[in-house]
């Protein structure tokens, strides 16, 4: 089986907003214009391709990233000419805070990406998270300035956000012809053609050049910033531009697709997509200027056996090389795991090599995906994307390889959780499905925890958000039948310490027969940043906020007994010593200790170990950490004061407050979650409905004292 489309015709890019900006609706008229439905699915009415979950139906937000692929011929070109189809493989991913794992995970198998703004509120919050994952991932963006239809909507104000908050390299690639109710369609400004929509869903593009009077002057001055921005990136074009030569279109499209791959320019474009007015053109620009697989520089990744550093290139001819993204449960195939081929290709039937666990995985059946709509594939080629079925142990961020050539690829990183409520069964029949439900929850969502509290048995699970543990506890009962109670929301709570110290201790049991020793010195003190790419000592255990340094010398404490007292201090950090949370961001060295040819045990040196950590811990100022929130609340101009006051006295602190919009203001502030809890109900009585509010998680910061007490004496501390 061959290759149906050539790489260079491949484009995989992700759709990105703040939550209601309108990417699932941009999605549908995506699917509607590439031929993939024959409707367009409404948000508003419950019945889109990519919102397939019940609850995201009848919420109207997306929750899961929905992966599609499909099939795109530009504007004017013959649609039945298979040469001139580009294939877009498209993930619409969620823009509530809750979800954002979704986007950051999205982000790392995406080669560029489609971000959306509301064309009334330009660029909010999470639109911020967002472009922060992409210039981690270093992903090549498009903007779009979306719903100029509505009411306040104004594309230069937008414009001008994107600016002042984003990035200066974004660039107008068109303008509107008109706003809010008079929107009709845009300018480019590089070819200098109009786009107007006819038909019932704006199928029918027609392009002139009846650039309206109004606007001759505006197109002429923002082309002329336009061409200067592109000849910028090419020496050659900017000798000829500078000496009164005007580069032909094609060349400046050409120069402008080298910067935006390279991340050095943002072209911004307008659009309404409920009504259907200006999709097609943006996708003509995802063909123009978006990389394909073969755009970009080869994947990196380490040797498991060498610890070299290798290279795998977007290739059918490379050993093969993946990465699962995602792993969906499914009602009718078990479990679903979403991977993007970097390299080399896979059959289905085959076996495939987990480089992170070192196992062999037989990939039964590999399915494309339209949405919950599936396709089956025999084959499935470098720079594709695609989910197969059968893989037991392969998780979220394993790299899936051949054998003979194995490779490890950077892992995921995702953010802790911050909120956690305790769950138990209703009845003993749910007993069971609770434990099998809460493991391919977890499994599917890396943000998502479950642990058990030792002293009460009881079930806790953690996760980003009040609605994200709403959607998952709402998941339970309906897909997987298990019927559940829930506590109330508390804080992740952290503890770590201020001050370097050192602690000793001898565990020494005698009962008869053969005894217990185990004896050690340990140094803590707080755990510096790390830099990134720093070289981690032999000696030295690293994982996040937590650091293990071994510096016996002489054997003092044989080697077989050393993993023994890190596990026991490990254990102890989970215990925590102010209120019984887990403690964090701590350096260990053990530096002395002895021990004793009979008696000397691994138990001996775990109890050692642990033993000596609290007693350490204790001298070392340990404090209590909380998560902080930044807030965003947009309200009245004439509730300000109130809601200031109001964030105040829960501990906030207002960093700053900007107009937007008529009679609207912005308020920035920090909040610790604790307080936040029901704030969205609270903002609504405030200011008769009209203030909305949204968070994402910042830092973790020192509790105060009086506030420290009252969470320890509420744990029975």
């Amino acid at each position: 089986m061959t290759r149906d489309y050539p790489l260079e015709k491949v484009r995989n890019f992700g759709i990105i907003a703040h939550i209601d900006a309108g990417k699932t609706t941009t999605s549908e008229r995506i699917l509607f214009y590439t031929g993939m439905s024959h409707k367009i699915g409404e948000v508003h009415e419950g019945e889109t391709v990519t919102d397939w979950m019940e609850q995201e139906r009848e919420r109207g937000i997306t929750i899961t990233s929905a992966a599609i692929t499909c099939f795109w011929t530009k504007i004017g070109e013959d649609p039945a000419d298979k040469a001139k189809k580009t294939r877009f493989n498209i993930i619409d991913t969620p823009g509530h805070i809750d979800f954002t794992a979704e986007v950051q995970r999205s982000m790392r198998v995406l080669d560029g990406a489609v971000t959306v703004f509301d064309g009334v509120a330009g660029v909010e919050p999470q639109s911020e998270t967002n472009w922060r994952y992409a210039d981690d991932a270093n992903v090549p963006r498009l903007c779009l300035i979306n719903k100029l239809d509505r009411t306040g909507a104004s594309f230069e104000r937008s414009y001008q956000s994107i600016l002042n908050r984003l990035s200066k390299k974004a660039v107008r690639m068109q303008i509107p012809i008109g706003e809010e109710d008079t929107f009709e369609g845009q300018v480019d400004l590089l070819t200098r053609k109009v786009y107007r929509y006819e038909g019932a869903m704006g199928e029918n593009v027609q392009v002139t050049d009846d650039i309206p009077e109004n606007l001759k002057a505006d197109v002429e001055k923002y082309r002329a910033e336009l061409v200067e921005r592109i000849v910028e990136h090419d020496e050659e074009t900017m000798n000829a531009y500078l000496e009164g030569t005007e580069p032909p279109v094609e060349k400046l499209k050409e120069v402008l697709r080298k910067a935006v791959i390279a991340n050095e320019i943002f072209p911004v474009f307008c659009a309404t997509a409920l009504r259907n007015k200006g999709v097609q053109a943006v996708l003509d620009a995802v063909v123009d200027y978006l990389p394909s697989p073969l755009d970009l520089p080869p994947v990196k990744g380490i040797n498991p056996k060498t610890e070299e550093e290798v290279e795998r290139s977007p290739s059918d001819e490379d050993p093969f090389c993946a990465l699962a993204f995602k792993i969906q449960a499914d009602p009718f195939v078990g479990s679903l795991t979403f991977f993007r081929v970097y390299s080399g290709t896979l059959e289905a039937g085959s076996y495939v090599y987990n480089s992170t666990t070192g196992q062999r995985e037989r990939i039964g059946r590999i399915v494309r995906l339209q949405a919950d709509k599936r396709e089956e594939v025999e084959k499935v080629f470098a720079g594709e994307i695609a989910a197969a079925v059968g893989l037991k142990d392969t998780k979220t961020s394993h790299t899936l390889c051949d054998e003979k050539n194995p490779v490890v690829l950077e892992q995921i990183h995702f953010p802790e959780p911050v909120v956690s409520v305790r769950i138990e069964p209703k009845t003993k029949a749910d007993q069971e499905k609770l434990g099998i439900a809460l493991k391919k929850l977890s499994d599917e969502d890396p943000t998502f925890r479950v642990a058990s509290d030792e002293e009460t048995n009881e079930t806790i699970i953690s996760g980003m958000g009040e609605l994200h543990l709403d959607i998952l506890v709402d998941r339970m009962k309906r897909e997987f039948k298990v019927e559940a109670n829930i506590g109330r929301p508390q804080v992740a709570y952290r503890e770590t310490i201020q001050k370097l110290a050192e602690a000793e201790c001898k565990y020494i049991k005698q009962t008869g027969g053969r005894g217990q020793y185990g004896h050690v010195k340990i140094n803590i003190k707080p755990l510096e940043p790390v830099v990134e790419g720093a070289k981690v000592a032999k000696n030295v255990y690293r994982e996040d906020h937590f650091e293990f340094v071994n510096n016996i010398k002489g054997g003092v404490i044989p080697q077989e007994y050393i993993p023994a007292v890190q596990k026991g201090i490990q254990e102890a950090m989970d215990r925590g010593i102010v209120a019984g949370f887990k403690m964090v961001d701590i350096s260990i060295d053990l530096f002395d200790g002895s021990y004793h040819d009979v008696d000397s045990s691994e138990i001996a040196f775990k109890i050692a170990g642990s033993q000596a950590f609290q007693e350490a811990a204790k001298k070392a100022n340990p404090v209590l950490l909380e998560p902080v929130m930044k807030v965003e609340v947009v309200v009245p101009e004439k509730f300000m004061g109130d809601i200031n006051g109001h964030l105040s006295s829960k501990r906030g602190q207002i960093e700053g407050m900007e107009p937007r919009g008529v009679d609207m203001q912005t308020v920035h502030a920090m909040v610790p979650l604790a307080e936040m809890f029901g704030y969205t109900t609270t903002l609504r009585s405030m200011t008769e409905g009209r203030g909305q509010m949204t968070m994402e998680f910042d830092h973790y910061a020192v509790v105060p004292p009086n506030v420290a007490e009252t969470i320890r004496a509420s744990r029975g501390q």
